[in-house]
Order: structure tokens, then sequence, then C-alpha cells
């Protein structure tokens, strides 16, 4: 194990015992400070930093700290200057960029912080900023580690924390076929989330031997999801003739989620003959009292040291941390770790392929830019949400053998049902090729 796996671990261990110290004022400035308790002074000028130290590790912070995103930008600040608390590093430079919630933004600020020679960029935090700034990131050699999850954005050199799609789905589908669920059904709204869930679930189901046999589409602001999931159930105004699943996927959340559930169940699909599942946008949906989500599981960010995150900010900010500002607080203890390295290839580091410890349990980064995260799976109870599987605390697959491959078609691979959508454009996204004929019927 290396030296930078070892240093994320003691900062971990500190953490747990509640240690906390005074935060270095070499902590970067921005636009208005982030003071967790009166008193203490947690920036400084951008003119008095000595840029000719070399002993100094200057990060560019680059948040959404006004515009439409502010609200999680702040929070994400305030997460990232609990993480410079407690990492204890004099040597580590925060310097904090605000790219207003728009790419125009976000390219000012990288190149404020490129200006101002940031060895490594933490964030941007949308989809839309991080590839605005890819390049610019990409041409002057220095890393990006942003918070988005959508990976057409990704590549070498571009990585981010937010936990993906792929990885959730992977998950709670791997999880669901090791607990004899063989027959999956997909309700995905129409659009590019549904698309990358459909892409993960046809995936994972060939990794682990088990079949997706239906993909229903909605238009992503229906309310109604009687005709679609008619379809899909075979229903013929007595019984449902064709459920030949014994688990849904279902990304959705609040009051469409648990009208299709209602749905489903008008048209006797229920638990536990099918198992439903979802993706982390299940927590925190007051989804205890829904009978028809009972037991129902979903994958979450582990809650290895979750409480102490909590309490923390809660303690410091007056309000209960969105799960998102987590991400911040792992990228800054990070950011320390790889200060300490001697090897100027950050990108190396980077990737560690044993990952690394934080907050929100074990991760890793790959070379592509995606990343994995130890994910608990939870189960739906009247009283609160129960872990049912903890994540594991170390990675048991190499950083390859993670890394899902394209599905393997055979002559007898048998593609699934597509409803509300034309079958021959879905297969072109999932596949990259027409599998059937292109007059299969439409669903």
């Amino acid at each position: 194990m290396q030296v930078l796996k070892k240093y994320c671990l003691a900062v971990i261990c500190l953490l747990i015992a509640g240690c906390s110290s005074s935060v270095s004022t070499r902590g970067g400035i921005g636009e208005g400070p982030a003071r967790p308790s009166e008193g203490q002074d947690f920036f400084m000028n951008m003119g008095d930093m000595d840029y000719s130290a070399n002993r100094n590790f200057r990060v560019g912070v680059l948040l959404p700290m006004s515009g439409k995103a502010a609200k999680h930008g702040q929070g994400m600040k305030n997460a990232t200057m609990m993480a410079l608390d407690d990492v204890n590093n004099s040597n580590l430079i925060l310097q904090f960029y605000d790219t207003k919630s728009t790419p125009e933004g976000a390219r000012t600020a990288i190149e404020n912080a490129i200006g101002q020679r940031s060895q490594l960029i933490i964030g941007p935090l949308m989809s839309t900023e991080v590839e605005a700034v890819a390049d610019t990131a990409i041409n002057n050699n220095v890393p990006m580690i942003a918070f988005s999850s959508h990976e057409e954005v990704l590549r070498p050199g571009i990585y981010t924390l937010g936990l993906l799609v792929s990885e959730q789905v992977d998950r709670i589908i791997s999880y669901a076929a090791a607990n004899n669920r063989s027959r999956f059904a997909l309700l995905l709204p129409d659009n590019s989330t549904g698309v990358a869930v459909a892409k993960a679930a046809v995936k994972s189901a060939q990794k682990n031997g088990v079949k997706v046999t239906k993909i229903g589409f909605y238009n992503p602001a229906t309310m109604d999801f009687s005709d679609i999931l008619k379809k899909m159930t075979g229903y013929n105004g007595k019984e449902a003739t064709a459920v030949d699943f014994d688990a849904v996927l279902i990304p959705e959340t609040g009051a469409r989620l648990k009208s299709a559930v209602s749905m489903f169940a008008y048209y006797d699909v229920y638990s536990p003959q099918v198992q439903f599942l979802g993706t982390s946008i299940w927590e925190n949906s007051n989804l205890n009292k829904e009978s028809t989500l009972q037991n129902a599981w979903y994958p979450a960010l582990s809650r290895s040291y979750g409480n102490y995150f909590i309490n923390k900010y809660t303690s410091l900010f007056a309000e209960r941390p969105n799960s998102l500002y987590s991400l911040a607080y792992d990228a800054i203890a990070l950011s320390s770790a790889l200060s300490h390295q001697q090897d100027n290839n950050l990108h190396l580091q980077i990737t560690e392929p044993d990952g690394y410890a934080g907050i929100n349990g074990s991760f890793r980064l790959f070379g592509d830019g995606t990343n994995q995260h130890s994910l608990d799976i939870m189960a739906i109870k009247p009283k609160g949400d129960v872990v049912i599987d903890s994540a594991p605390r170390k990675f048991q697959d190499s950083a390859d053998e993670h890394l899902l491959q394209e599905v393997i078609i055979t002559d007898n691979y048998r593609a699934p049902l597509i409803y509300g959508k034309d079958a021959a454009t879905v297969q072109s996204l999932i596949y990259g090729q027409v599998l059937q004929p292109q007059n299969q019927p439409y669903h």
C-alpha cells in the first residue's frame, strides 16, 4: 500500500477520534469568507500568498457560489473548509473561484485558477461547466476532479467524484442478482438519464448472468403511468398476463415514483413477488409510509463515517448537509494527501488502484475519469431506511475488472422488449447497433 493511501486512512482516524485544530490561514480567498464560527480567520488575500514557496500545494476550487446552483455551491464550500480544518495541512492552499452556475463563469474561473498557479482543480459541479473548462485543464496539464455525475464529459485527466449512474445500477443489480432476482424490468424517463440507466443495466445483467426483459420509457413530466404499465404487464382488464420479471428498477423520486409504484400495484405487481429497486435519489425521499415500497432496495453512499460529517456540519452551519457536500469534503482530504507526494505525476497518484478512504467510505478514480464508491444497499422500512448490505471497506476486484465491458452479442442473445420508444432507436443507443429487425412491433 502506498503512502498516499496510508495518509488518507490516518486522516480518517483523526476524524473519528474527534480531533480538531485551527484551520491554517493558508486557505485561498473566494467571493466571501465561509466562517464556521466567529473569531476564526480562514482566508487571506490572494495578493498576500507566496507563490514562490515550492512547499505550498495550491488547489483551485471551482464552485457555483452565485447563480441557480449557489445553495449547493455554498454548502460544498462549507464542507471544504471543514476538511481543511480536519486535515490541518499548513502547505495546502485552497483558492476559491465562482463559476456563477454557467459555462462562461466556469471558463473565467479556471483561467484565473491556472493564472494563479493552481496545481489541481477541484470542481466544477455541473456537467456543462465541466465540459466548458476541460480543454483548458488538459492543455495546462492540471488534473481536474469534478463533481458531475455525467460520464460523457469525462476523459483522461478530467475525473469526477460524483456518484455515477453506472455504478449505482451495477451495485443494485449485482445485489439483487445475488439474492435470487434474475429477470429485470426497467421503467425509465425518456431522457439521457434513462438511456444511461438502460445501458448500465444490460451490461450489469450480462455480467451477473441475469436478464433485462423489458424497458419502458415515459415522458419525464408525466404523472400518468397507466398506459405504459398496462402494456408492460399485459393487463387485460382482469389480470396481468405478461409479468415475466421479478424485479423492477425505477430511477425516479417523489410523487412521480409513488404514482408509478401505485399503478404497478393496480396491475397486480406487488412485493415480494416483484422486488422494487431504485437509485440513490431515493435517499431522504420520505418513502417510509408508502406500503407498496416497504422493503424496496436502493444504493447509497456508505455511512462509514457519515454521522461525524453530518453532526459537525450541522453544528457549524445550523442545517443538515446534502450528501453532495460530503464529496467536496473528500475532495479536499484527497488534495491534502496528494500534497504530500514527492512524485510530480499527480495523475498516477489520483488513480491509485487500491483507492482511498474518505467520509463516504472507500473510493477510487480511474484513468478514463470515472470512479467507484463503496455503496451501501438500503431497504425502506416504516421507521427509517436501514443498511441491509454494507459497503465493502476495500475493493475486491481490480480496476480493470470493475469497468463494465460492452455487452457480448451472441446469436441467441435476446434484447429487452421496448415500450414507449422506437425499439431500433433504443437499441442503437444501448448497443451501438440494431439487434432486431426494424419492423419489430412497436410497443
